[in-house]
């Protein structure tokens, strides 16, 4: 069983993937060929952002949109310890401090109650995270921050096709950023990320930031990195493009169902919260057990590969500790101990599923709960 099964999907779309990569072959334009400006076309559309600039990667696509809203050193950035390492790497990286708020039990997403003591008069940004696949409470964020001018960069790497109040993920702020890792909902066969932004002059500063700073040709206006996406990554998300909209109804309706078939479960096992407002395209479908390793075990002797996303929270991370030395988040730190992430991908079938489901009571009933 594969957590994750690209090779059918692969299957699926093998003529249209070849082609389009045969195109670029052909043409020779590996680096910011035709196929980069036709992507961030489509990806804008899809997404309903004025603008789109594609990067090297997810990691990239935040210390683009880092770079550019001007963050300096001794900046602070508030978001979530209870998320990728990538998400507060970028923030160290850029000389700022990442200041930590807590998540919410139920949808593991920033707890907005909690936002406005966060702030300070060096707050330059909020950098809500969109776990698992679901938007966190943007709305509500964007409220805090609009009051003190503060821009919002939603970390949106998990969630590219999820919707929130009708509105798509990456258009839900100043700057959206995701990723195209391969296991990611819209993934492509090796790195990739894309930014998008309503503002002209931040998608001008993002566009030359990812191209070392560059106006034009050899004309540096701005510190910048190299952070293109290659065009036989953008030739391989064009051709999945094809059944993206298809395979978002897939993943919600697969999501849908662990929900019926692990039903009943509380408290020792329960699924994470989607909320009515929005969806979530389950970039992992991830649930909460009171002895996720004992759970894994049993999943793992039945053959049924589980993950956990993530097992330490950030301000517990050797590298990241000393910023944040004394605080708790109480939230992240039980959750790190207590999540398990199941199978989930578009061509997960209804008797495979079932057979997961099953296998979860089963070790329920095992430990008398």
């Amino acid at each position: 069983m594969d957590f994750i099964d690209l090779k059918t999907q692969y299957r699926e779309l093998r003529d249209s993937i070849n082609a389009r990569i045969q195109k670029v072959l052909d043409h020779g334009q590996f680096i910011l060929g035709p196929e980069v400006a036709e992507l961030e076309q489509r990806l804008a559309r899809h997404v309903r952002a004025k603008h789109c600039v594609t990067c090297g990667s997810g990691t990239d696509a935040l210390q683009i949109a880092l770079m550019a809203i001007g963050l300096k050193p001794g900046d602070e950035v508030i978001t979530p310890p209870f998320t990728f390492v990538a998400t507060v790497e970028m923030i160290v990286l850029l000389g700022a401090k990442p200041v930590f708020v807590d998540v919410e039990p139920d949808t593991c997403n920033l707890d907005v109650r909690l936002l406005e003591a966060a702030i300070t008069p060096r707050t330059r940004a909020i950098m809500p995270v969109a776990l698992y696949g679901q938007p966190a409470d943007m709305d509500e964020i964007n409220a805090v921050a609009a009051q003190r001018g503060i821009p919002v960069i939603e970390d949106a790497a998990q969630s590219f096709g999820a919707s929130y109040k009708g509105r798509r993920s990456c258009a839900l702020s100043t700057i959206g950023a995701t990723s195209f890792f391969p296991s990611k909902p819209l993934g492509c066969y090796g790195e990739g990320g894309a930014v998008f932004t309503d503002d002209d002059a931040l998608a001008t500063a993002m566009r030359e930031i990812r191209h070392h700073g560059q106006e034009r040709r050899y004309h540096h206006t701005r510190l910048g990195i190299n952070g293109r996406m290659d065009t036989l990554q953008c030739a391989v998300l064009l051709a999945k493009l094809e059944r993206f909209d298809w395979e978002i109804e897939r993943r919600l309706a697969i999501g849908r169902r662990y929900d019926e078939l692990l039903a009943g479960l509380e408290p020792s096992v329960r699924t994470v919260k989607v909320r009515p407002d929005r969806t979530s395209v389950y970039a992992q479908y991830t649930i909460v057990s009171d002895d996720r390793d004992a759970l894994a075990k049993v999943l793992g002797a039945e053959g049924i590969p589980t993950a956990v996303h993530y097992p330490v929270a950030l301000h517990h991370q050797p590298a990241y500790a000393a910023l944040s030395a004394g605080e708790a988040y109480p939230v992240s730190e039980q959750l790190g101990r207590r999540v398990l992430s199941l199978p989930m991908h578009p061509y997960l079938d209804e008797a495979t599923q079932a057979r997961i489901a099953r296998t979860v009571r089963a070790s329920q009933r095992q430990q008398g709960r």
